[in-house]
């Protein structure tokens, strides 16, 4: 295996928003290449509960735009009032830009990805932690796969808070919980860069929290 391929592919996989390519339509064949692959990622027991919903129609992308942009322009709202005098450096200005930039095309992203889970979280922490470990590394090697054929996502939740109409609008029983949303398309540049992070030895420990590793 070429680490060099794989490394980077792990390193450069970012949260595409102001990317996405609007105009450019997204192959159902690449997109189902890259839900198998999905379906190789791990799961608890072998159980598979996950189920995927792929949205093309506009009229049904339209409804959950407005449920997405009614709590997203709030989330940003405040967060920007949360951060008073922070939003003039370049980095936290970028970062907001970026979430509203989606917020407004929402609606003109070629495909959204609801990925699913059968049950209902039960608020208990053990288990819960089992129940979303079923699909995050699916949706994960999802994204991957994305990335590696020149599309972007990013995993998005502002929806959930209306997950009831937006089960509603599209047929999910109440039994099946709704993960987040990915809207998906091809990226506007060929590449990305790895991302600014915090240093390997301030966020891991040996052998007990505090501990350098």
């Amino acid at each position: 295996m070429d680490t060099s391929v794989t490394d980077h592919l792990l390193s450069t996989t970012r949260a595409v928003r102001r990317k996405l390519d609007l105009e450019r339509p997204v192959e159902p064949e690449v997109l189902e290449e890259c839900l198998r692959l999905a379906l190789q990622a791990p799961t608890p027991g072998n159980a598979q509960a996950w189920r995927w919903l792929v949205i093309r129609d506009q009229d049904v992308k339209d409804k959950l735009a407005t449920l997405f942009r009614e709590v997203g322009k709030a989330y940003l709202e405040a967060n920007i009032a949360a951060v008073g005098e922070a939003i003039d450096q370049p980095s936290v200005a970028r970062a907001f830009a970026s979430g509203q930039h989606l917020i407004d095309v929402i609606d003109r992203v070629p495909v959204y990805v609801i990925p699913c889970l059968q049950g209902r979280p039960s608020g208990d922490n053990a288990t819960d932690a089992a129940f979303y470990g079923g699909i995050f590394p699916a949706v994960w090697n999802f994204q991957l796969a994305l990335r590696s054929r020149g599309l972007g996502s990013t995993l998005t939740t502002y929806h959930l808070t209306h997950e009831a109409e937006a089960a509603e609008i599209l047929g999910i029983p109440s039994d099946v919980t709704q993960i987040g949303l990915l809207p998906v398309a091809y990226t506007t540049v060929p590449d990305f860069k790895p991302a600014s992070r915090v240093p390997l030895e301030d966020v891991a420990y040996l052998d007990g929290w505090g501990n350098a590793l």
